[in-house]
């Protein structure tokens, strides 16, 4: 009989988190339960640990999703257990999954089979609860840039142009466009905002890139609210909102420990999405592992263009991490869709269906993320996330197309079904690639101007032939220069459904022209993010949501969360 993801995690005999953190390193005073498995730590441990050499880091990204399943996340926490079983001391971090995706979509985010990070139930929903401080106070700067108009608008803040909108932790789109203060008076000024999902929020966003608590206050200050009738930023720390933020946010900072199913620790902190924002965890959680483990394996969200593009070009400049390796994750059902195969993605029967010629072609989308790996001077190594019905002859059509690609090794995996077992390939290989000198770099200079840095992105990562830009873009584009915020980095919103702007596209396109139609700033984050097409920071509900089949027993224990 085949167990369910949530019946295997059940069956686990989970030691005490305090036991846990004991075996990492960690002193019984750097460690604070939420419970018996999870526990948050405190940053006092960096502080002990600052001098200790940092292990090697390794960025685990894959191809462009499809919904057959790619299993990144699976093959994150199995390529950790199967480094420990190979006498390692290797920690994973992940970033805590959005209920947005849990409730719509995706389901659960915390890997699967024997290869998962438990509590499987906490981590899914409330946690630690990370994420309702972020949207507290991200909604606490709303209210207060609110107040300020009601009261006076000392600041000259225009009602037209408050670029602080409200934030949920759900998929609702009827909330991307809302009026409020209906009425006027005693209800506030009436004005147009809307929501982003919480793990779109700006303030998500610092809290995964704040180096301590008062990096964290000085990024929540410089948030940029809106303009004021001069055209002038109107900034967080202008309605003295910053002190409240941080006081909501320094439980928050510190990151969370759980463990997997063979024991080892995982470090898992903070959501920023990676189609919208940068698509990591934080740099705390990285920072401790670095410091506890010889070896960290971190996932950047969707594929190598999104998550692991923004890991390398933001969060490591911020951090100074410099990674070892990239793994690259793919499946044979994925690749044939990508490659043009007649599939229903309801009937298993037609991604079951033997098509190495569909493979074959779905492997130029492979190829393209091996380059982008090589683009940054790192070496790729793909994990091929195996299932009972890929045909020899398709595993081998992939292992031909990505050493002729490019790739440093293409290992078959098979840790969902045997955890650190199935994946021993796979860590051999990362230690071998590991064992060369890094020759990490990023895609740009800084100081290169926006539009270069845009276009940059667009041609040498997703293989556009140029970039436009509507006036809107272009405008924002000249604010952001005379500001002086020409030296930021890049976050890039777009569809991780394609390598292009258009979801429909499958495979490796080429010669598009990448439309941006808007340009924002995150400040306090320290990025610009231009939005390519139409992509939504508030996704929706499909027609069948994930939550129609979660429920709760009688003993109070959830199911339909897989």
């Amino acid at each position: 009989m085949t167990l369910s993801d949530l019946e295997i995690s059940r069956r686990a005999r989970l030691v005490r988190i305090e036991a846990l953190a004991e075996s990492m390193g960690l002193q019984p005073d750097e460690v604070e339960p939420y419970g018996r498995h999870k526990a948050k730590i405190s940053l006092k441990a960096l502080e002990r640990l600052r001098d200790r050499p940092d292990g090697r880091f390794i960025c685990v990204t894959g191809i462009n999703p499809t919904p057959l399943g790619e299993g990144k996340t699976v093959v994150t926490i199995g390529l950790a257990q199967a480094l420990r079983r190979l006498g390692r001391n290797a920690l994973s971090t992940l970033r805590q999954p959005s209920m947005g995706p849990v409730f719509g979509v995706k389901g659960g985010a915390t890997g699967g089979g024997y290869s998962q990070v438990v509590p499987l139930e906490e981590i899914n929903l409330h946690f630690t609860g990370d994420f309702h401080a972020v949207a507290a106070a991200h909604n606490l700067l709303a209210a207060m840039v609110d107040n300020h108009l009601f009261h006076g608008n000392r600041l000259g803040l225009d009602p037209d142009q408050v670029l602080w909108r409200r934030s949920v932790d759900l998929n609702d789109r009827a909330l991307r466009r809302v009026r409020i203060g209906i009425g006027g008076g005693n209800n506030g000024v009436e004005r147009e905002t809307g929501f982003d999902i919480t793990a779109a929020s700006e303030v998500m966003a610092i809290l995964a890139l704040a180096s301590g608590i008062g990096d964290l206050r000085e990024r929540l200050g410089r948030i940029i609210v809106g303009l004021n009738r001069e055209g002038r930023p109107v900034r967080a720390a202008d309605i003295k909102a910053q002190g409240a933020m941080t006081a909501l946010l320094r439980e928050a900072l510190k990151p969370n420990l759980v463990q997997n199913l063979e024991g080892g620790g995982a470090l898992i902190h903070c959501g920023p999405f990676a189609n919208v924002a940068h698509g990591n965890n934080s740099i705390l959680a990285d920072r401790l592992a670095l410091k506890l483990a010889d070896y960290v394996v971190t996932e950047s969200g969707f594929g190598s263009e999104c998550g692991a593009e923004k890991l390398f070009d933001i969060k490591c400049r911020v951090s100074g991490h410099v990674p070892s390796a990239g793994v690259i994750v793919c499946s044979v059902r994925a690749l044939k869709l990508h490659g043009g195969a007649p599939i229903d993605t309801k009937d298993p029967a037609t991604w079951k269906r033997p098509d190495p010629g569909a493979v074959r072609r779905g492997c130029a989308n492979l190829a393209r993320h091996i380059d982008i790996i090589g683009t940054f001077g790192l070496p790729a190594i793909v994990a091929i996330n195996r299932f009972d019905s890929d045909a020899p002859d398709e595993i081998a059509a992939v292992r031909e197309a990505a050493i002729a690609a490019g790739a440093a090794a293409a290992v078959p995996v098979e840790v969902w079904g045997r955890g650190g077992e199935g994946g021993l390939d796979l860590a051999e290989a990362v230690l071998e690639a590991c064992g060369k000198p890094a020759r990490f770099k990023p895609l740009y200079p800084l100081e290169m101007p926006i539009e270069q840095k845009i276009e940059t992105i667009a041609t040498r990562i997703y293989g556009a032939s140029g970039v436009t830009y509507s006036d809107a873009a272009r405008a924002r584009i000249e604010f952001l220069r005379r500001e002086g915020y020409g030296g930021l980095p890049i976050c890039m919103a777009k569809t991780p459904l394609s390598l292009s702007h258009d979801p429909k596209i499958k495979g490796r396109p080429e010669g598009f022209v990448l439309p941006i139609s808007e340009v924002r700033i995150a400040a306090g984050a320290g990025f610009i993010y231009p939005l390519a097409g139409s992509i939504m920071t508030m996704p929706g509900l499909p027609p069948i949501p994930a939550a129609e089949g979660i429920d709760v027993d009688a003993d109070g224990r959830v199911s339909g969360l897989f």
